[in-house]
């Protein structure tokens, strides 16, 4: 369905929405609007796992941004209005989290106008759109030939628009998105070519013509970037009013910015002291030269990665920790992209999109060096269990391929950040507390110097985006206190400028996910588990906590703080 089709059709539901209050119109309403935002976005339903648009990329001619922008104003405040007397509670459960939802999508064009501000929204754009048809094996070599083909022939245009938009392009973000630029070639000359080995000659020439002519015309955009960058304005907060918007009403967080800081200030000081604390307190920073073996190459790095996953699975079996469902597939580890670098220095993670019908995912890790400092590296060298944990299982892939398989719409499209990073990282803690890794090992030092940076990463996010600091005291912050190489630092301190209040996620979730866990064992008592717990808690999707706190106890004084 065309974006414009779906929209028409969402407003005619709307309008019978509007003559009643039936949850059922509401619903019907909610799906609509999932197809219609499908469409428009066909890059980011590509990595969703639905290939019905994989010839296309978005339109972000400003006429259609605004038109967009408009739709999901209007449907919010209209939602916002409904009578939900009479209504049950899992209805209005999804009436909060829809409203959540298009807050979100609001907020982030409305205030933070990426359009007009930030030039990696279109080298995002590019990179997604050939990467998204590259993971998976979802089809024939020559369909995701053919469909990237399309793609790559849209790119100039694409790029020339986004000069057009970028009107107030912030010199921060055209600096990370110059370097995302250059830095991606091989996406599109080697990565790409894999899948051109089934076309025709005719196809190939025209694969190739495009290929070439999107490449040569991001190298140019990196060079309109680079000749006017020293004319660009710095990077500015949203403001600490704007933050509070973010924190509670589309994150549904019972914390204003201050609340928020002052946790990451605790949890901070409580993990340095715990470093401080161990026989070595070197063991929290990873160190290769103490690994049993060094791989020798990438490809022995990388397998030797991803064999570790059993140890973790075996240890959550065996310890009941938590139920693994049949229908989990594979995780695997790959290298990271040099295009995705500059903002994701220690690599991330693709788990099934919603639509997909592969369960497989990836982790994506930085280029394999010995030598590195990065952090990442270092610690996936010395013992890679307490990063994989959070990634693969019983972090990330476990519980994203989980909520996938949720049977209500609305809960299955959620994607709260915090609850989910939050999940992955209690899961670190939890593993080392339950027993997989020995009192003053490597991997416990790991473990309390993730925390550690994680709890740094909340000052920056928070002191960031409300104006306290400047990128270069968030970059010294991060390897001062959170314990960081500055490579590692300015990719943290970039990554958070670029996303505000991902960053505050991990500390976030996993404070409240341990709130709950000691509610839910008091409630227990006797007959506590606590692989019982974690069944139920991760069987509701990738929810914000204040509504999981509303569905488990029946308690609604959190959600009720954050909408206040």
């Amino acid at each position: 369905m065309h974006p414009r089709s779906a929209l028409l059709a969402t407003v005619v539901l709307f309008q019978s929405l509007q003559a009643g209050t039936d949850p059922m119109e509401f619903r019907r309403v909610a799906h609509e609007y999932y197809q219609w935002r499908d469409a428009a976005y066909p890059v980011a339903t590509s990595a969703a796992g639905d290939h019905r648009f994989d010839a296309r990329i978005t339109d972000y001619g400003m006429t259609e941004v605004l038109r967009r922008r408009q739709h999901v104003s209007d449907l919010l405040l209209r939602v916002r209005s409904l009578d939900t007397a009479g209504w049950s509670k899992d209805d209005r459960v999804d009436l909060v989290l829809f409203q959540a939802e298009l807050a979100g999508a609001d907020f982030f064009g409305r205030t933070l106008d990426p359009e007009h501000s930030d030039p990696q929204l279109y080298v995002n754009e590019c990179t997604n759109s050939i990467f998204t048809l590259l993971q998976k094996d979802y089809a024939p070599r020559r369909v995701r030939a053919l469909a990237a083909t399309a793609r790559l022939e849209q790119i100039p245009a694409l790029l020339r628009v986004g000069r057009a938009n970028l009107t107030q392009p912030v010199r921060l973000y055209a600096s990370l998105a110059s370097e995302a630029a250059r830095r991606g070639d091989d996406l599109y000359t080697v990565s790409l070519m894999t899948l051109a080995d089934d076309l025709s000659a005719t196809e190939r020439t025209r694969l190739i013509t495009a290929r070439d002519g999107a490449v040569n015309a991001l190298h140019q955009y990196a060079d309109w970037l680079d000749a006017g960058v020293n004319k660009m304005p710095q990077w500015q907060p949203m403001g600490e009013v704007s933050y509070n918007y973010l924190l509670k009403r589309v994150l549904l967080l019972p914390f204003g910015a201050h609340d928020v800081a002052h946790l990451g200030e605790v949890e901070l000081a409580r993990y340095r002291a715990l470093e401080a604390m161990l026989r070595d307190p070197s063991l929290a920073s990873p160190d290769p030269s103490r690994a049993r073996h060094v791989p020798k190459d990438e490809a022995e790095f990388l397998a030797a990665y991803q064999s570790r996953l059993k140890e973790i699975v075996d240890f959550l079996q065996a310890n009941r920790l938590v139920t693994i469902p049949q229908y989990i597939g594979p995780f695997q580890i790959r290298q990271l992209p040099e295009a995705f670098k500059p903002t994701s220095p220690g690599g991330f993670m693709n788990p099934p999109g919603v639509y997909d019908k592969d369960p497989g995912g990836f982790y994506y890790i930085p280029t394999y060096n010995p030598k590195s400092g990065n952090f990442y590296i270092r610690a996936a060298i010395e013992d890679p269990r307490p990063i994989l944990g959070h990634e693969g299982i019983p972090g990330h892939f476990l519980q994203i391929s989980i909520a996938n398989h949720v049977e209500d719409e609305i809960r299955r499209q959620q994607g709260d950040s915090v609850f989910a990073e939050g999940w992955a990282l209690y899961g670190e803690e939890m593993l080392m507390r339950e027993g997989l890794y020995p009192d003053n090992s490597a991997a416990q030092g790991q473990i309390l110097r993730l925390s550690r940076y994680r709890a740094a990463r909340i000052g920056v996010d928070v002191n960031l985006h409300t104006g306290r600091w400047s990128f270069e005291q968030a970059v010294k912050y991060f390897m001062e206190s959170g314990g960081l190489d500055r490579e590692a630092a300015e990719g943290e301190a970039a990554g958070a400028a670029s996303s505000p209040s991902q960053k505050i996620s991990y500390i976030v979730g996993k404070w409240q996910i341990m709130r709950l866990l000691g509610r839910y064992r008091d409630s227990q008592g006797a007959a506590f588990r606590l692989g019982a717990f974690h069944d139920q808690l991760i069987s509701y999707g990738t929810l914000p906590l204040s509504v999981i706190e509303w569905l488990m106890f029946d308690d609604e004084s959190s959600l009720r703080e954050a909408l206040k």
